[in-house]
């Protein structure tokens, strides 16, 4: 439980480092210690690991994760919070503090090896962030992540309620909601609930190329995704005809032909379905 009297704590330390906590930032920051242990625990964090942490807003989660960690390198792009932290965190030997643009940050600049990512991140940037480090050079081992509610569930979705943000993580590894955060448990508290996430099973660059395994290329893939969920309420194949000028009657029988059932949306494939449709779809453009 979150007492006034910290709220009050919280608010007295923003006012005197001229810390305006700002909606266009996704500044909302978590002060359930519950929450907190939560995440810790579901990260599995050891003092054999390193992690990287983003927006760690006043170092509420920073404090749990130093004591966890052998290493904890924190990004945080607020030129103010950062001075706070500097303070809070000045005789932290195994913190390492960052200001910088996650989005634009090199993590090889400051870790080596493998790492985990542990953060309660800017509803801002979680799709541009999630596409960085799950398809970049540098991938973690997992993502313990504090999220919009709305947005976890959609990372989540099953065939059925699929979307390309949901095939966009899936593809590269496996994710999971651990817990419904409410909004009370964050000052100053967001419109909306959050919810924890985990994304495990990250493939790198070896796993990816073995899960097309020849039988599409990566760029064609995507464009196929993108092209299926680009009119959502239009069935599939009028996408695809639109999209890739095929003739309608010949990407009804390329469906059939690979299992599929001609009235199908693309909020129903799973990643598999995106591969095994996508593969069908190539090999018809090769005659």
């Amino acid at each position: 439980m979150i007492t006034k009297e910290f709220i009050n704590q919280v608010k007295d330390i923003c006012q005197s480092y001229g810390i305006k906590p700002t909606k266009d930032k996704g500044q909302n920051f978590l002060l359930n210690q519950e929450v907190i242990d939560l995440m810790i625990e579901s990260s599995q964090v050891t003092n054999q690991d390193v992690v990287l942490e983003v927006g760690p807003g006043l170092g509420i989660l920073t404090e749990s994760l130093v004591k966890q960690a052998r290493q904890v390198v924190s990004v945080e792009l607020d030129k103010r919070l950062f001075t706070f932290l500097k303070t809070k965190f000045i005789n932290q030997p195994n913190l390492k503090l960052v200001e910088a643009d996650i989005l634009k940050f090199d993590v090889a600049d400051a870790i080596s090896g493998e790492y985990k990512i542990v953060a309660n991140l800017p509803y801002t940037i979680t799709s541009f962030f999630l596409k960085k480090f799950l398809t970049g050079p540098a991938t973690p081992k997992s993502f313990t992540l504090l999220l919009q509610k709305e947005v976890a569930e959609r990372i989540c979705a099953l065939p059925g309620a699929m979307s390309l943000l949901a095939v966009s993580v899936q593809l590269y590894g496996q994710p999971k909601i651990i817990e419904v955060v409410s909004r009370h448990d964050f000052w100053p508290s967001p419109k909306v609930d959050s919810a924890i996430i985990q994304i495990s099973a990250i493939k790198d660059k070896v796993a990816v190329d073995n899960f097309f395994s020849g039988l599409v290329t990566e760029k064609f893939f995507w464009q196929v995704v993108k092209i299926g969920f680009a009119a959502r309420r239009k069935q599939l194949h009028n996408n695809l005809a639109s999209g890739l000028k095929i003739p309608p009657g010949e990407v009804k029988k390329i469906l059939n032909q690979a299992n599929f059932d001609e009235q199908i949306r693309a909020q129903n494939l799973s990643v598999n379905d995106w591969l095994r449709l996508s593969a069908a779809l190539s090999s018809y453009l090769k005659k």
